[in-house]
């Protein structure tokens, strides 16, 4: 067994590196030919996921209803994960706030025609009214991630609640039934999953080639961004789980190809049937906690996003001359928190969020229009600390709550 795993790590390793190289390599070729071979896969794998994603998020949330007999432990595992991903998002904002007063970005020279005249939501009210669908479908077919769950959590529930035994077995093992075939078909995703690797690459440094921008007098402001990711990933939750007693090294291990295709697709919910695959089978994490702290951590644990919101919104405000107090950066860390806890897991989602809190105070956004060409390798790295975080967060609840599934077994 040992040495079939090994062998299996490894041809899984050298494709991965393969992968990558040939990414690389094609990026930077300028050959018109592999450019659009890169792209093709890129955007195939692109869309497999989208497939895939929500109907995951949906299953895995009611299947973990149903899977929990006593309500006590579904209590315990939801006030562990909510704690445990406002913790550790409000953690990423409080870094970048830190960051922020100790770099103290300066303004730019800033001058340019860009107008940023785009419609967001500016009322709060409509975007909550926004996660209650029209329709069920609705809610599917334009990624809306809160309104999945929101759907999900309501069909788990009721369906605890059938009273006739013979029409609630029937749904469970619908519903089961499914949700094995999606699982499946993850599997089969993952065995090529190189191959979306190559895409991914290609198309990235296809876009850095493209995108060069003059960034002078943006350097404090990146840097910020960077450090604040690079901290919380590489220190604060390492030591998060070294307080738990869990090896951040053994968990990274296990999730490094989640996290790459986190890093190149740049959407943790798009990412979720991979993360969710190697938290069962490399990591070794009870399904019924991985296929219900994933989708949860997936759309509220956004580490990376909220230090993307606090910076930007700060940034774009100091540079059109609005004072920035301690009690404003502290009032943003409250507001970026939240904020991002309502993004969805999707590319670019941090960006039009910003944009969205910067329209809804009225404050100019010609600045967002220097940063978005910088945003993809900005998004790159905040996904994969999202997704790094989900698997972090799950691996704690995971050692807190496996004890209280183990006796309900006995029982």
């Amino acid at each position: 067994m040992c040495s079939n795993c090994k062998t299996k790590f490894s041809k899984n390793t050298i494709f991965v590196v393969l992968a990558l190289t040939l990414g690389i390599l094609s990026g930077l070729s300028n050959i018109t030919l592999l450019e659009q071979i890169g792209t093709f896969c890129s955007e195939i794998f692109i869309r497999i996921f989208r497939l895939i994603s929500m109907p995951v998020i949906s299953l895995s949330v009611i299947v973990a209803f149903l899977s929990f007999e006593q309500e006590k432990s579904m209590a315990k595992i939801w006030k562990k994960t909510l704690f445990y991903t406002i913790t550790t998002t409000i953690t990423a904002a409080t870094m970048s706030a830190i960051l922020y007063y100790i770099i103290s970005p300066g303004n730019t020279n800033f001058s340019s025609d860009f107008n940023a005249k785009q419609e967001f939501s500016a009322n709060y009210m409509s975007y909550v009214l926004d996660i209650i669908p029209s329709s069920i479908f609705s809610a599917f077919s334009e990624h809306k991630v809160l309104s999945v769950l929101l759907i999900s959590v309501v069909f788990g529930l009721t369906i605890r609640f059938i009273e006739d035994e013979k029409d609630k077995k029937v749904m469970v093992s619908f519903f089961k039934s499914i949700h094995n075939i999606l699982f499946a078909i993850t599997k089969a995703i993952v065995k090529i999953l190189p191959i979306g690797l190559f895409g991914f690459i290609t198309v990235s440094i296809m876009q850095f080639k493209a995108n060069m921008v003059d960034v002078k007098g943006m350097g404090g402001y990146f840097l910020t961004i960077i450090l604040a990711n690079i901290i919380q990933g590489v220190f604060i939750l390492p030591l998060f789980l070294s307080l738990k007693r869990i090896n951040p090294l053994v968990v990274f291990k296990a999730m490094s190809s989640a996290l790459s295709v986190a890093f190149f697709s740049k959407s943790s919910s798009g990412s979720l049937p991979v993360t969710m695959e190697y938290a069962e089978t490399k990591l070794g994490i009870n399904p019924k906690i991985s296929r219900f702290v994933l989708p949860l951590c997936t759309t509220i644990n956004m580490n990376g996003c909220a230090a993307f919101i606090f910076t930007t919104v700060i940034y774009v405000m100091q540079n059109h001359g609005i004072e920035i107090t301690p009690l404003t950066m502290l009032s943003w860390i409250i507001i970026a928190t939240i904020a991002a806890i309502g993004n969805a897991g999707v590319p670019m989602g941090c960006f039009f969020l910003s944009a969205s809190l910067l329209s809804s105070m009225d404050v100019p956004m010609p600045l967002l229009g220097i940063i978005l060409p910088i945003y993809g390798a900005i998004d790159m790295l905040e996904t994969s600390l999202n997704v790094w975080s989900d698997s972090c967060v799950t691996a704690v609840v995971n050692k807190e709550t496996e004890g209280l599934i183990c006796e309900k077994k006995k029982t």
